[in-house]
């Protein structure tokens, strides 16, 4: 006899809406399903980016820099999220998906709160405002992935609506940005999380086991 109490729970990936002052979590969003596939990219901060000064090249670049890095590479995740109310039928949805699609809304969004304050210093002659500064928003895939981002895409295809014409399914683009400790303050809690993930990274790559020299038909005198 199958004992389905004994299948693990599959783990959500999600977000985390952090108080960047206490650390404290504010929101936390739990995707409906993970996503099937995640794109990710990494551009390195080369200090030679450019092509060499000699031998042939065409740039302007210093040799002595080819292997020298500025910083943490730029990395962007993205992937595509789905939400589908007709999935859940034990919970009642009288707005449809309205609520969960605005909750991601709003992380790129400022408060009606905030630009009211923004106005008000306008309007009583403040020379220079401050942009407004959003939570320290986390990208969660696992315990193993857990950074810091900034959302630099939001696409939403709905795709059902109820008949009051509340959306009921859909796919959602996302794109993010890993912020590193080029992005932000030194000492900000959300460097200290990016150098958190990084510090993972490494320990996994010591857990890698690394290949010979005799696998790609070379020896110790060959290099």
């Amino acid at each position: 006899m199958t004992r389905y109490a004994d299948i693990p729970k599959p783990i959500r990936s999600g977000i985390v809406i952090v108080d960047p002052e206490r650390g404290t979590p504010q929101r936390i969003i739990v995707l409906q399903f993970n996503p099937d596939t995640l794109e990710r990219s990494l551009s390195p901060q080369s200090a030679g980016d450019q092509a060499d000064s000699g031998g042939g090249g065409s740039g302007g670049g210093d040799r002595n820099e080819a292997l020298r890095l500025k910083g943490p590479a730029q990395e962007t995740w993205k992937f595509t999220a789905e939400i589908d109310a007709t999935d859940q039928f034990e919970i009642a949805t009288p707005d449809g998906i309205h609520p969960q699609l605005a909750v991601l809304e709003m992380l790129v969004q400022p408060t009606t709160a905030q630009l009211r304050a923004a106005s008000h210093l306008s309007k009583k002659g403040a020379i220079e405002i401050s942009p407004i500064e959003m939570p320290l928003t986390l990208f969660t895939w696992g315990s193993k992935r857990v950074m810091p981002v900034r959302l630099t895409e939001l696409s939403i295809n709905e795709s059902a609506f109820d008949v009051n014409l509340n959306p009921i399914r859909a796919s959602l683009s996302i794109g993010m940005k890993v912020l590193t400790v080029s992005d932000l303050p030194a000492g900000h809690r959300g460097a200290e999380l990016y150098l958190a993930h990084l510090a993972q990274k490494e320990r996994l790559a010591k857990a890698a086991r690394s290949g010979s020299l005799s696998s790609l038909g070379l020896n110790s005198g060959d290099i």
